[in-house]
């Protein structure tokens, strides 16, 4: 316990803050294929409003949760009351829970629908979407902006690599959203040639949530309109158009033709470490005796050879004491330090949380 306490005034106190990043690749093998459906985990009927993915058979203690998937529609698409439908009701509630957690709600109360361009109150709206929602393993604090990238297989076969689609949020690092209830979102593009052109949005990635949201038109057009499970075969025939899909098919359902088609992710996680550093200055006439009952030998200092010599003393530790005098943390130095009269020293002390 120490004896003498040296007051650490605002000159002596200064806050950081550091951001870690970390590479996240996800492979379409993973997730649709490694481990057959071992690795994907749906619910029961009663349920059943998304499915899950894990990096390995999910019944395994090893299994890390990566992401979820789902699929809905506005209450506002054409896909709502169609004929045939399954599931709308839950479709339209997944719909209409996300998009009041990430859109937020308008000046009338009512939910907003996301929007290709961040334009909240106009724009051009995603009404048939599916979302892909990371586990907080992967993304940790948030998804670095400018580096999301996913790759989805368009062609007219799940086995035709030739036809992908690399969707990424293309200038995102200084053209992000703030208008979100959740957060920073960027806008994702097919192409980085014209990301600002008005309209031409396929999707959003919330950052802070690590969610994003495609929309189901990504596969239109041509042998692209077509999205299914199954991988054999090689016409448009063993597939469905999205729009049928999405009114047909459960939403596990849903989820698999997706997951089929993934062909890469990939992003930066973020890590925040926030620091306290603290800077314990030793003035040159302070800290130059111990009061360790060692340092005196027959009332002689130990680290003096006579009378003559400067007293000295030797730093190893620094603590941190609040207002009470409670010792909070301490701080050892990898080498003892000498201190005599002669000098100042000034111990760097850095807590990290």
């Amino acid at each position: 316990m120490a004896s003498i306490y040296k007051p650490l005034g605002p000159n002596d106190i200064t806050t950081v803050r550091d951001l870690l990043h970390e590479a996240i690749p996800v492979t379409g093998t993973l997730v649709s294929g490694t481990y057959g459906d071992l690795n994907i985990k749906n619910y029961t009927p009663n349920e059943e409003l998304f499915q899950s993915v894990y990096d390995y058979p999910f019944l395994s203690s090893s299994a890390n949760h990566i992401f979820d998937l789902s699929a809905g529609f506005s209450p506002q698409s054409s896909l709502s009351g169609t004929a045939g439908k399954k599931m709308e009701a839950q479709k339209l509630n997944i719909y209409n829970e996300l998009s009041m957690l990430l859109a937020g709600f308008n000046e009338s109360g009512s939910i907003r629908q996301f929007d290709r361009d961040g334009d909240l109150a106009g724009g051009s709206k995603l009404k048939d979407v599916f979302f892909i929602n990371f586990s907080r393993l992967l993304v940790k604090d948030e998804i670095q902006k400018q580096t999301f990238t996913v790759q989805l297989l368009t062609g007219s076969t799940v086995s035709d690599p030739t036809n992908v689609k690399t969707i990424s949020d293309y200038g995102a690092r200084t053209a992000y959203r703030t208008n979100s209830p959740v957060g920073e979102y960027g806008i994702l593009y097919t192409s980085s040639a014209s990301p600002v052109v008005a309209g031409t949005g396929v999707g959003l990635i919330y950052y802070q949530a690590g969610i994003a949201v495609l929309t189901a038109s990504v596969f239109d057009g041509n042998a692209a309109s077509y999205i299914g499970n199954n991988g054999a075969g090689g016409t448009t025939s063993n597939y469905e158009t999205v729009s049928k899909l999405l009114v047909s098919a459960s939403v596990s359902g849903c989820c698999d033709a997706l997951r089929n088609r993934l062909h890469n992710i990939s992003f930066n996680n973020t890590t925040e470490i926030n620091s306290t550093i603290y800077f314990c200055r030793a003035n040159f006439n302070e800290y130059n005796y111990s009061s360790n009952p060692t340092y005196l030998s027959a009332s002689q200092i130990r680290v003096k050879s006579n009378a003559q010599e400067m007293p000295r003393a030797y730093i190893t530790s620094v603590g941190l004491y609040n207002s009470n005098s409670e010792l909070l943390a301490v701080g050892k130095l990898s080498a003892p330090l000498q201190k005599d009269p002669t000098d100042e020293v000034v111990i760097r002390v850095r807590l990290d949380y």
